[in-house]
C-alpha cells in the first residue's frame, strides 16, 4: 500500500473579510441611512423619481465606463456613494439636471486622473458644475439645527473616515475652518453665535466626513493631508467672505484639488488602495489622461 499523500486544507476565502474591511460599504450604509431619515422625518423636497434618475444614471455611467475601459467586472460601490451624496445635497426642478450631475460625477473618474488617482472628488465636481450652470442649488437649511441630528451625521461619518484611514483630513479641515470662522468673528467683534450658526449645517458635516475625506482624491501622507485641509479651509472662507459666494467649502475643494499631485510630490507616502476584493483596476498614468484605446492595454483601477 503506497504512502498516502498529505492533504492540503483548502485555502480560506478572504472575500468576505475584504468586503467587511471595504469602507465604501459603510459609507453606502451611512449615506442611505441619512437619505432615509431626510425623506421620512425631515421631508426633503426630493421626489422618488429624482432619486431613481440620479442613482440609475450613475450606475449606467459606471457600467458604460467599465466596458469602455475594459475593466474585468462592474463594481457599483463608487457610483452608489456619489449618487447617494447627490441625492442628499443637490436640489433641482429638472430631472435632466439630476441625470447630468450623475453623469458628470461618474464620468469624471474615468476622464480626469493623475497617477492612479482622481483629480476631482466626483460628487464635488458634479455639484459645482450643476450649481455654476444654474441647473440646481444646495439648500443647507433643509437639515435644520437639531444638535442631535448633527451628532448622528458626525458619528456615521466618523465610522466611515476611520475605516478609510482619512479621519485626519476631516478633523484638520473642521479645526481650521471653525477656528478661522471664530477668529474672524472675534476680529470683527461679532458674537460667537454667528460662527456657531454658520457651522450648524448638515451639509457642512457631510462635506467634511464624506467628501474631503475621499482617500482617492486626498494627499497620500498625513502631513500632506493636513496641509491640504488648511488650503481647502482657507480657500473656502475666501470664496465665502471675499467673493461673497455661497457653498464656500465646495468651491474650496474643487479649486484646491489640482494641488494634490504637487503635495504628493513634496510629501510622498504610500498610495491608498481599496481592499483587494475590488476589481476596478486601471493602469497608472503619469499625467492627466482621457480614455483612449491606446491606454487600455494594462489593468488599472477606477474607484
Amino acid at each position: 500500500m503506497g504512502q498516502q499523500e498529505p492533504t492540503q486544507p483548502p485555502p480560506r476565502s478572504t472575500s468576505g473579510s475584504s468586503c467587511r474591511r471595504d469602507p465604501r460599504l459603510y459609507q453606502i450604509a451611512s449615506l442611505g441611512t441619512l437619505l432615509t431619515y431626510g425623506l421620512f422625518w425631515l421631508h426633503f423636497e426630493l421626489s422618488m423619481w429624482q432619486i431613481a434618475i440620479t442613482i440609475g444614471t450613475a450606475l449606467v455611467t459606471q457600467y458604460a465606463g467599465t466596458r469602455a475601459a475594459g475593466l474585468p467586472s462592474f463594481d457599483p460601490k463608487s457610483a452608489l456613494i456619489s449618487s447617494l451624496s447627490l441625492c442628499l445635497l443637490l436640489r433641482t426642478n429638472d430631472p435632466a439636471a439630476a441625470a447630468f450631475a450623475s453623469f458628470i460625477a461618474i464620468g469624471s473618474k474615468f476622464l480626469f486622473r493623475w497617477q492612479d488617482k482622481h483629480i476631482f472628488n466626483p460628487t464635488n465636481l458634479a455639484l459645482t458644475a450643476t450649481v455654476a450652470s444654474g441647473l440646481g442649488w444646495i439648500s443647507p437649511g433643509q437639515w435644520g439645527q437639531a444638535a442631535w441630528f448633527g451628532f448622528l451625521i458626525a458619528c456615521l461619518g466618523s465610522l466611515v473616515v476611520t475605516r478609510a484611514a482619512r479621519a485626519d483630513v476631516t478633523l484638520s479641515f473642521l479645526t481650521f475652518y471653525i477656528g478661522l470662522l471664530v477668529a474672524r468673528a472675534l476680529w470683527l467683534g461679532d458674537p460667537l453665535a454667528i460662527p456657531l450658526h454658520q457651522i450648524g449645517s448638515g451639509a457642512l458635516l457631510i462635506f467634511a466626513f464624506f467628501m474631503i475625506s475621499d482617500p482617492k482624491t486626498t494627499p497620500d501622507s498625513r502631513a500632506g493631508r493636513i496641509v491640504y485641509a488648511l488650503c481647502v479651509a482657507s480657500t473656502a472662507l475666501y470664496v465665502q467672505f471675499g467673493l461673497f459666494r455661497p457653498n464656500g467649502p465646495l468651491w474650496g475643494l474643487i479649486l484646491c484639488a489640482p494641488l494634490v499631485p504637487l503635495i504628493d510630490a513634496c510629501l510622498p507616502d504610500q498610495r491608498y488602495r481599496w481592499p483587494e476584493s475590488s476589481t476596478d483596476h486601471m493602469p497608472t498614468t503619469a499625467s492627466l489622461s482621457l480614455l483612449s484605446p491606446l491606454s487600455l492595454s494594462q489593468p488599472r483601477r477606477i474607484s
